[in-house]
């Protein structure tokens, strides 16, 4: 199957500004995560950026990057423009990589691309990773999902719901923002409105659901550190620069 990772990226984050091209041993986040993603090497990796200076530095690090507008509400409207911009033909499946987590594991990036692959009636694909820690369910910044069934009794179960905050429950992990579509469904998916409930939550993958969309998730190896605060890049950046 033809795939295409786009990576989305801009700089006015709102809890952390210019997060993109903060520095990890001499190399900016953004570059981190392309590099990861080429690595997967499960398709042609490409930075949609929403600010030339994220466009100019993936470049210089060797990679590949193209300019979208300012427009996108979303991640996720940013990588269809981006699509649209590029004019790739015959691609069956677009792999949206968060341009925040320098440590995603580049195994759980095949494993969810496999079960795509694998399960054709699958038109949204995301992964979850097990909860270590019970301060994560009361944590805004670390997104949740159920699922419908165990990892036991299905490898591949449909999402229930996602949230910012939960109590203890079966079946609730880390959701991790990776997200792999099949073109038509990405098509869809930007032909709806926001939903209150994705406005309300900040969860654009809850438009999905609000439309009738399913999300198949897989079990990742580990939770990587999403970059949301100055605390958290403090803590992967001593984590990476001790490897």
């Amino acid at each position: 199957m033809k795939t295409l990772v786009i990576i989305p990226s801009r700089l006015s984050a709102t809890r952390l500004p210019g997060k993109p091209l903060l520095k990890i041993n001499g190399l900016s986040i953004i570059s981190h995560v392309f590099k990861r993603a080429e690595k997967a090497n499960i398709g042609e990796v490409i930075v949609a950026a929403e600010d030339k200076e994220i466009a100019e530095d993936v470049k210089m690090n060797g990679g590949n990057a193209i300019l979208t507008s300012k427009k996108p509400k979303t991640g996720t409207d940013r990588i269809y423009e981006a699509l649209k911009i590029l004019d790739r033909k015959n691609i069956d499946l677009i792999m949206n990589i968060q341009g925040d987590e320098p440590e995603i594991d580049i195994e759980d990036i095949k494993k969810l691309y496999n079960n795509m692959k694998n399960n054709k009636k699958t038109r949204i694909g995301t992964l979850a990773a097990k909860i270590s820690d019970i301060k994560m369910y009361e944590n805004q910044n670390i997104v949740k999902v159920k699922t419908k069934e165990s990892f036991e009794q299905n490898q591949f179960p449909l999402a229930d719901n996602f949230f910012r905050n939960i109590e203890k429950k079966e079946n609730i992990f880390h959701h991790i923002g990776i997200y792999c579509y099949e073109v038509e469904t990405l098509k869809n998916f930007v032909s709806f409105n926001q939903s209150k409930n994705e406005l309300d939550n900040k969860l654009e993958q809850l438009r999905a659901l609000d439309n009738n969309i399913d999300i198949n998730v897989a079990q990742a190896n580990s939770s990587p550190i999403g970059i949301d605060t100055k605390e958290d890049y403090l803590a992967i950046k001593k984590i990476i620069e001790y490897k």
